[in-house]
């Protein structure tokens, strides 16, 4: 299965900056928009510059741990730093106010914990999140990281991508076991990104820690291109089955939407 970049499917871009540093941070824009791998040539091919002064820049980008090489050598994805850059923004958006009152509101009418997460490598990142006043509880802070294939929030993140893509963040992915119920096999995982696509909705069945349901369904961009945030609640099973689960969407989806206006508001600031 191909997940290299096509060519023809960059546009062509001119780096601009009045300085060199303004220059890369322009180059890692490109790159950054870009939802498959690319090599050196691709991005001579879409961009006003000569083939040594791109290999210059990512050369500078690599080595400062914002870009690494794929393991045939050639194609470039991104780097450790830059991906705890990208998640240190989601964590500490000046949006949090506005996101927290929302999730606030949320927890409120469901009285059960809720949590908005984003996608980070192959794991689950909670950004901010509520906890219900029941005195029988799961506990996570914010901060939080779980893995992809047991999460529901994970599910709908992935949901949305290209098979492609999908496969290849999660090439390397462990698939550890925490419960009977956690998914085992990329495969069987493929399965279910593919019922969670068609529904809109992701649920962890006891999938990550036993006797815990977690419902989930995904913030949309305002601008309708790839979302990178979820929003989920989640109980004890005592209190949440799928059936009650599927009560919980109508709020989720309310909730989702907000957030997305949240969004879009400050976009047009």
């Amino acid at each position: 299965m191909n997940n290299k970049v096509n060519p023809a499917d960059l546009e062509s871009v001119k780096i601009a900056g009045d300085t060199p540093a303004m220059r890369l941070f322009s180059l890692l824009e490109l790159i950054a928009a870009q939802e498959r791998q690319f090599a050196l040539q691709d991005l001579v091919d879409n961009t006003d510059l000569p083939k040594p002064t791109v290999h210059r820049m990512l050369q500078q980008l690599e080595n400062a741990d914002m870009l690494m090489r794929d393991t045939d050598g050639r194609h470039y994805c991104v780097g450790g730093r830059l991906r705890r850059l990208a998640e240190d923004l989601l964590f500490n958006d000046t949006r949090y106010g506005a996101r927290h009152a929302v999730l606030k509101s949320l927890g409120n009418e469901l009285g059960e914990s809720c949590n908005l997460t984003a996608l980070a490598g192959n794991e689950v990142l909670y950004l901010d999140r509520v906890e219900t006043e029941a005195p029988l509880r799961f506990y996570l802070r914010p901060g939080s990281r779980v893995p992809v294939h047991c999460s529901a929030s994970g599910k709908v993140l992935l949901a949305q991508m290209p098979p492609a893509q999908r496969r290849r963040l999660l090439a390397n992915a462990p698939f550890d076991v925490y419960t009977k119920n956690t998914i085992q096999s990329l495969e069987e995982f493929e399965v279910e990104l593919e019922k969670v696509k068609q529904q809109g909705y992701a649920f962890d069945n006891e999938e990550f820690l036993p006797g815990l349901f977690c419902v989930a369904v995904l913030v949309p961009r305002p601008d309708g291109s790839r979302s990178n945030m979820a929003v989920a609640t989640q109980a004890p099973i005592m209190r949440m089955t799928p059936d009650k689960a599927l009560e919980t969407l109508p709020a989720l989806q309310r909730a989702a939407q907000a957030l997305t206006q949240i969004e879009a508001q400050l976009s047009e600031s």
